[in-house]
């Protein structure tokens, strides 16, 4: 649980540092940028490690039906995880795109796994993703963007799509298919 936390307290240590302090991550230019990219890198590795080490501890029991609900929700999740970068209808209806998909990533996983574990990684990461909305948020007001297209989404779907099908690749390679629950 230790590598857990440490990889999590990596995560959200480097992409805090740019809200907490605006002035020392400014003054680092893009130095700073290729310290968070190798920070989330390590944050990443670490929380992989760290959650496939954890003992399991059960915390709750999830119902049959949530399994259906997270597939459901990721398609939601990747989709508004590429919006913000593809230029699609809800560019400039949603401020936040990516992190409302780590929210509603974080989310339905808490549905489909009641592990101690998991609602550290899962818990945290969604708890991550809010304090940075409400940062943003307070530090300037929103510029909306330029309207996107129908296009854009269009693109976004087709990607989406394909990512949900790599992402459940890897999940069943990994031992756990999304698609059966496991009772």
């Amino acid at each position: 649980m230790a590598v857990l936390l440490l990889g999590l307290l990596l995560w959200v240590g480097a992409h805090l540092f740019k809200r907490l302090a605006p002035k020392a991550r400014a003054s680092m230019g893009d130095r700073g940028k290729a310290m968070v990219a190798g920070l989330s890198i390590m944050a990443i590795v670490l929380m992989v490690l760290g959650f496939r080490s954890a003992e399991v501890v059960q915390l709750y029991h999830t119902p049959a039906w949530a399994l259906h609900a997270n597939n459901a929700l990721m398609l939601v999740a990747i989709f508004l995880l590429g919006a913000g970068s593809t230029k699609g209808l809800l560019v400039d209806k949603m401020r936040h795109p990516m992190l409302a998909g780590v929210l509603v990533w974080a989310v339905s996983h808490l549905m489909v796994n009641g592990d101690q574990a998991s609602v550290v990684l899962f818990g945290g990461l969604g708890l991550w993703a809010v304090a940075e909305m409400v940062l943003i948020n307070r530090a300037a007001a929103w510029k909306r963007p330029a309207k996107g297209s129908i296009s854009g989404d269009a693109k976004n779907l087709a990607a989406t799509v394909l990512l949900y099908a790599v992402i459940s690749g890897i999940h069943y390679w990994l031992g756990h298919n999304p698609f059966v629950a496991v009772l």
